[in-house]
């Protein structure tokens, strides 16, 4: 009997949402439990910073330019490669249950798979999985939990907040809450009808049905913490969001937001007065300066609690595996698609924005006990691609030749971890962002290739500009070194490293499909 494989993920969760990391808000005694018993990375990077591109990473084990999902209206392809195809091959049981995203979700005439299964009554086979169950951020998409919890109650729908506006045309950015928060609801649906206790729920179901003898790879994923903000309105007790300071990374006044923007490519001040429409990352309409401290602070507090919620969740299906006497056997890895800005320089959401609110992640692992690991905190660069390797070497298989990863470390001092890499590439012709992102040796170097909104016919960005940070100017990439002579030889270097480190494009590019 081999290793089995828990392998968990969150939707927009920060790298410092957790204790073990900095956290002071959210209580995530189970996840920082395993974090503190087993391995913490404090630089996994996205290696892409919207969910379908990252979603993808995982599952293949590539990068996106590489799979091919460079946007989230780019459905993954149907014979794209699955990790979870390849263990099954070998003889592991799969699952997923929750937020799968490798095709659209916005497709309430089920034109892609993923959204088909639902409707049909159907519970898979699907890219490599036995068993799927599938979650979104509210019950109004055409998955199973929306359809099952229109069966327990026909109008506990209704409490989440609308994904999409009343018109049909675009994302919902109404406020709401007490301060009239972007995507904020008060949801009177009850704790156990909600999203993240079922997708517990289903796990738990399927994990009974596999033998103890039996080896096995479930994914649970959550759709939380993602916006909207709608969690269980009986649970708001546990943070009041008055009591909370504005983040760290949020500067106290329009005019400090203004001076640290400033010194970043313009479509970053452009995002914050409403001049960019910030479209790939959040509702069309947001403009970041009309929002208030009041407000960062409730979207805070409930980005919290839904964390709060995961984790108590999580600790419960921890607990079953106990009771079947697999928990020992079983090695857990604990990650998310992609982080959140949550205030960071006035701003909120996600998008072509590659600094570590979005792009460094929370990432745990404990392994089995029969794998004999010392516990560690590991600060090497690792990344999503890494993912699909790992699992192979938990499950003693051979590595496919198309995994681009290679297995995480289990301890401090890898030598050949020198870099991770992040790519941006917009879905929207109007938009036509381009960004390169390299992390190594304490700097974040960022390349914005020619591209970005026509401004009188000509592109913001000629091919000259970007962001260059480093961790010794504090924890916030405030300060961009880009034009300052004093770091253009490393620079120069970190870019070279960077284009001589990514394989090249899929030749053809894939279309957008469904820009959202």
């Amino acid at each position: 009997m081999g290793r089995n494989i828990l392998f968990i993920t969150t939707d927009q969760m920060r790298f410092d949402c957790l204790g073990v990391n900095g956290g002071t808000v959210a209580k995530v005694p189970v996840i920082d439990g395993l974090a503190s018993s087993g391995l913490n990375y404090t630089r996994m990077h996205a290696q892409n910073v919207v969910c379908m591109p990252a979603r993808s990473s995982m599952i293949t084990g590539q990068y996106p330019r590489t799979h091919g999902v460079y946007a989230n209206g780019v459905p993954l392809p149907s014979d794209a490669h699955s990790i979870a195809a390849h263990l099954n091959e070998n003889g592991y049981h799969t699952a997923l249950l929750g937020k799968a995203h490798f095709e659209p979700a916005f497709d309430f005439e089920n034109k892609w798979d993923e959204n088909k299964f639902a409707a049909a009554g159907s519970t898979g086979p699907y890219r490599g999985f036995d068993y799927i169950e599938f979650a979104m951020h509210g019950p109004e998409l055409p998955w199973h939990y929306g359809r099952w919890l229109k069966a327990q109650d026909k109008n506990a729908w209704k409490g989440f907040y609308p994904l999409v506006r009343p018109d049909g045309k675009a994302l919902n950015d109404a406020g709401g809450g007490d301060t009239g928060a972007p995507q904020v609801a008060r949801n009177p649906i009850a704790r156990e009808l909600y999203h993240t206790d079922w997708v517990a729920d289903r796990t738990i179901e399927w994990l009974k049905s596999v033998d103890t003898s039996e080896n096995f790879f479930c994914w649970m994923s959550f759709p939380d913490p993602h916006h909207p903000w709608d969690p269980p309105e009986s649970e708001l007790h546990r943070i009041n969001w008055r009591d909370l300071d504005i983040p760290d990374g949020c500067p106290d006044s329009e005019a400090k937001v203004r001076a640290i923007l400033e010194n970043k490519p313009a479509h970053w001040m452009g995002y914050y007065d409403g001049s960019f429409s910030n479209s790939e990352g959040g509702p069309r309409a947001f403009v970041p300066r009309n929002m208030t401290h009041d407000q960062i602070r409730e979207i805070n507090a409930l980005n919290h609690i839904e964390n709060e919620l995961i984790d108590e969740a999580t600790g419960r299906v921890l607990a079953v595996l106990a009771e079947r006497g697999v928990l020992d056997n079983t090695d857990i890895i604990i990650t998310t698609d992609h982080g959140e800005l949550q205030g960071d320089y006035g701003l909120m959401f996600k998008g072509p924005y590659h600094v570590d609110s979005l792009m460094r992640l929370p990432m745990v692992w404990k392994p089995a006990v029969n794998a004999g690991v010392t516990p560690a905190v590991i600060h090497e660069p690792v990344g999503q691609i890494d993912l699909a390797a790992t699992f192979c070497e938990i499950a003693g298989v051979e590595i496919p030749d198309w995994v681009q990863g290679k297995p995480l470390p289990t301890a401090p001092g890898d030598t050949t971890r020198e870099r991770v890499l992040t790519e941006w590439d917009s879905q929207f012709p109007d938009k036509d962002m381009r960004l390169r992102s390299i992390w190594r040796d304490g700097y974040l170097c960022t390349v914005y290739e020619q591209g970005g909104p026509k401004i009188n016919g000509v592109p913001m960005y000629d091919g000259t500009e970007g962001e260059l940070y480093t961790v010794n100017d504090g924890p916030h990439q405030f300060v961009n070194r880009w034009d300052d002579p004093d770091f253009r030889t490393i620079r120069d270097d970190l870019v070279a490293d960077m284009y001589a480190s990514f394989p090249e494009h899929r030749n053809p590019r894939l279309a957008v499909e469904a820009p959202t």
